[in-house]
């Protein structure tokens, strides 16, 4: 009986580790091409990239959430972006090559996918 309980508790424990893992790739996928289009729309709007992230305007609600998952720094030859946060932990996410293509973003924790 005891065996058995300890053995659910580590498939749960496993389980959650796993849907955890999930939810930080999504949100951290989302948080991060959030910001990316919000950088980017400034660009166009203003024909540089901001300064901080505070330079941002007419942000959404939900926009705080992605800003806060990440570390902006511009650069002289465009920025650099780092994801820092998913949902609970720090997300594993890669994009293709297509993905970096036309933007400026040349400096992040973020890698292209081999």
């Amino acid at each position: 009986m005891v065996r058995t309980l300890c053995l659910a508790c580590l498939a749960f424990l496993l389980a959650s580790c796993q849907l955890q893992k999930e939810a930080d790739a999504k949100f951290g996928d989302q948080h991060f091409k959030t910001v990316i289009a919000l950088v980017e729309l400034h660009k166009i709007r203003y024909g540089a990239y901001p300064e901080t992230l505070k330079d941002l305007k007419f942000l959404g609600d939900w926009d705080a959430i992605a800003i806060s998952s990440v570390e902006y720094r511009r650069l002289a030859n465009g920025y650099e972006l780092n994801l820092t946060r998913g949902w609970v932990g720090k997300p594993e996410v890669t994009y293709p090559a297509e993905f970096w293509q036309g933007i400026g973003l040349v400096a992040s924790n973020v890698k292209p996918q081999s």
